[in-house]
């Protein structure tokens, strides 16, 4: 599989020679633990534990809530690790990672990438040991794909890379229902479809705030090779259809009033800021006029504010 290779030194940025010579402990722990990205882990832990709480039909034992989350965190840090290895060139070029430990010379890449394979191998056994092996399968699947098919194959060749490399990030709405039931059902399989329509109306406001960067560096993120006007509408498109799956639960039986209203209300403001923002990318509006990030930081809450109504909902039917 081939990888672009970019020239990985930029002036002011470290390269394998220029290693500081001083690396404190306390700077190297926060180093490797950036490695994980733990602020997308978060996000990825609340799609995981609500959706247990769903298949339960009220609180899940809480060990099994806490292996899990360990274990999911694991998996994905092992996933984020791998892929910064195989993206520091560009992550050198580009300035919101410019801070990364492998660019800083914090972390080598041969450290890095022996970090991120051990934690594939441990969170896979911690999953399959004490877990169930489906769950294990479902995560060390979801890392692979983010590895091999997003890292290595999407990102540098399409600007359909984020709708079908966002997949791993879809999986752990069914880690989190296989870890409960060991099975797989309808309810984990219609989150799955939200996260999946979510992710381009995600990251896509952001790829248009950072544009520049992406452009610098040759991945054709949507936002590069196309229009506001295009990344807008496809923007709302996107948006009707994960609103649409994500009330199907109701009428498929999962869930109740609580959750339906929390759907309709969260959905119909995400509605409003997606076509609010194609309405100013019709008008060509740009910079800072266009708000492009209200998108971005509403659909943070969004996700957030439906999973908690997943949660929630069984105690109150």
């Amino acid at each position: 599989m081939c990888v672009t290779a970019v020239e990985s030194r930029p002036a002011g940025v470290l390269g394998t020679s220029e290693r500081p010579t001083h690396r404190p402990f306390g700077a190297r722990v926060k180093a490797f633990v950036a490695l994980t990205k733990p602020r997308i882990i978060e996000l990825l832990l609340i799609t995981t534990v609500p959706v247990m709480f769903l298949a339960q039909q009220g609180v899940p034992d809480l060990t099994l809530v806490l292996l899990t989350c360990v274990g999911g965190y694991l998996s994905a840090g092992g996933a984020n690790a791998l892929n910064m290895y195989i993206d520091r060139d560009i992550d050198a070029l580009m300035d919101r990672t410019a801070q990364r430990p492998l660019v800083t010379g914090m972390v080598s890449p041969r450290e890095c990438l022996a970090f991120g394979i051990a934690l594939a191998v441990v969170s896979t056994l911690l999953f399959g040991l004490t877990v169930n092996w489906l769950s294990a399968w479902l995560a060390l699947g979801a890392l692979l794909f983010y590895v091999v098919v997003y890292t290595m194959i999407l990102k540098r060749r399409t600007s359909q890379n984020i709708v079908w490399g966002g997949i791993a990030g879809c999986m752990p709405v069914l880690i989190g229902w296989s870890s409960v039931t060991n099975s797989m059902s309808w309810a984990p399989v219609v989150l799955f479809l939200v996260m999946f329509f979510w992710t381009p109306p995600h990251y896509w406001p952001l790829s248009m705030k950072v544009r520049e960067d992406y452009a610098r560096v040759g991945v054709p993120m949507l936002p590069v090779v196309a229009s506001n006007k295009v990344v807008a509408r496809q923007i709302v498109v996107y948006s009707w259809v994960m609103v649409a799956v994500s009330l199907l639960l109701t009428p498929l039986g999962y869930t109740g009033w609580f959750y339906t209203a929390v759907a309709l209300a969260a959905g119909g403001w995400w509605l409003w800021e997606a076509h609010a923002l194609q309405n100013r990318a019709k008008a060509e509006v740009t910079g800072v006029k266009l708000k492009e990030m209200r998108l971005f930081h509403w659909s943070i809450t969004y996700v957030s504010l439906l999973f908690v109504a997943v949660a929630v909902d069984p105690f109150l039917r």
